[in-house]
This record gives C-alpha cells, structure tokens and sequence, in this order.
C-alpha cells in the first residue's frame, strides 16, 4: 500500500527555519520523482519543489528557490524541504507528491501529473 507521510511544520515567528520531511513507502519512492506543494486558504495549490530519483536535479520557483531547498534520501526512503527567512505569506499546508520521472521535466511544476499524495502538514509563520 502507497503512504506518504509528511511532518515538521508547525508555528513559527517571520524569519525562522523549519525543515519538513516526507516518509514515503518503498515500492514508490524507487525511480520517482517527489514534489512539494503547498496550498493557502483560498488560493490554488502552488508548486514549490521537485526533485529527481537520482537527487541530481532540482526544480524550484524564482520567488522561494533562494529561501527553500529540496533534497532526498534514497536510503530512508524521505524527501526534504529546507525552508529558510520564512514569510507570512508562506503560511499554507505543505503536501509532498510523488510522480514518476519526466525526462522533459516541464511536468513537475503540474500538480495534475503527480499520483501519490500525502495529507498535508501545516505551517504557519507569525509577523
């Protein structure tokens, strides 16, 4: 059975650091790609970062990839996201995604093409 689970936010102050990690089951985490999306109240889901099987390729946004970094583990079967000099504006839940890779990897910054999802975890930056 596929289960993604992610942990790590929580409330912090404007300017805080907070890593979220994304535990993912065996069978899916070998040659997928993962993704972070994250989704405020009232706002579509937004793309934050993906990252390839092989961890040698990372895709982010001009507005987060100087604040936040995606990296795996292959080993313990978990992906990253390193949030730095957070921002109010970054308060939303943050769900890990799963997909199998995309050699033309224009699919990653799509939620629509990803499979396996987890539930969520919510972070909340305080001004």
């Amino acid at each position: 059975q596929v289960r993604m689970v992610e942990s790590g936010g929580g409330l912090v102050q404007a300017g805080d650091s907070l890593r979220l990690s994304c535990a993912a089951s065996g069978r899916i985490f070998s040659n997928y790609a993962m993704g972070w999306f994250r989704q405020a109240p009232g706002k579509e889901r937004e793309f934050v970062a993906a990252i390839t099987w092989s961890g040698r390729s990372t895709y982010g946004t001009d507005s987060m990839k100087d604040r936040f970094t995606i990296s795996r583990d292959n080993a313990k079967n978990t992906v990253y996201l390193q949030m730095n000099s957070l921002k109010p504006e970054d308060t939303a839940v943050y769900s890990c995604a799963a997909r199998i890779e995309d050699p033309s990897y224009t699919g990653y910054y799509y939620y629509t093409t990803y499979r396996y999802w987890g539930q969520g975890t919510q972070v909340t930056v305080s001004s």
